[in-house]
């Protein structure tokens, strides 16, 4: 019963982070919606038991924060100051209790290390894994057969979602922009 209101509250937080981003007149405050959006969505990753994604959503996520907050703050040319209205410092402190709470409850919810994961599931893919993986691939190290073998072209996904992610940010964040040969060099 727990989880399905933490089910429900994560998708509650996602769609008032989603309207705000879309309904609100300052950009860098959108942006940081969309970053509390893509940090929800990692919580429901670990939610629903993948934390591959959740780690490969949390790594895009904060580089395209940090990418969009640097493109943000120097197109608007306004700085921040220490002067914060108490309104949205008292926003800002609720937001990050609630991502703290959900991420606590989704911590607990989690199996304890070592623990079967899969003992009441009669049919599921990890209990293939185990039982036939080193028949099936002919590896000896079990979870190199299954990050290389059975899902392959998800670990292929993940590193290219990874890698663009970084050499977008590597471009973007560069010091210099690149220049022409012929254009004088300052």
């Amino acid at each position: 019963m727990a989880e399905v209101i933490l089910f429900y509250f994560l998708m509650a937080f996602i769609l008032i982070a989603a309207l705000i981003a879309v309904e609100t007149t300052d950009l860098l405050s959108a942006v940081i919606c969309v970053g509390a959006i893509g940090f929800g969505c990692a919580l429901f990753f670990l939610f629903l038991r993948a934390p591959d994604i959740a780690i490969t959503q949390i790594v895009v996520e904060v580089l395209a924060l940090v990418i969009l907050i640097r493109v943000t703050i120097s197109r608007n040319a306004t700085f921040v100051t220490g002067d914060r209205e108490f309104f949205a410092s008292v926003v800002s402190v609720v937001i990050l209790m609630m991502i703290f709470l959900m991420a606590v409850q989704v911590l607990n919810s989690l199996p304890a290390f070592g623990d079967a994961v899969f003992a009441e599931v009669t049919d599921s893919a990890s209990k293939t894994y185990i039982s036939q993986g080193m028949e099936k691939t002919g590896a000896a190290n079990i979870v190199s057969a299954v990050i290389l073998d059975f899902r392959a072209y998800d670990t292929l996904g993940e590193a290219t979602v990874l890698f663009t992610s970084v050499i977008g940010a590597a471009v973007i964040l560069r010091k210099r922009p690149r220049k022409l040969p012929e254009e004088p060099q300052i």
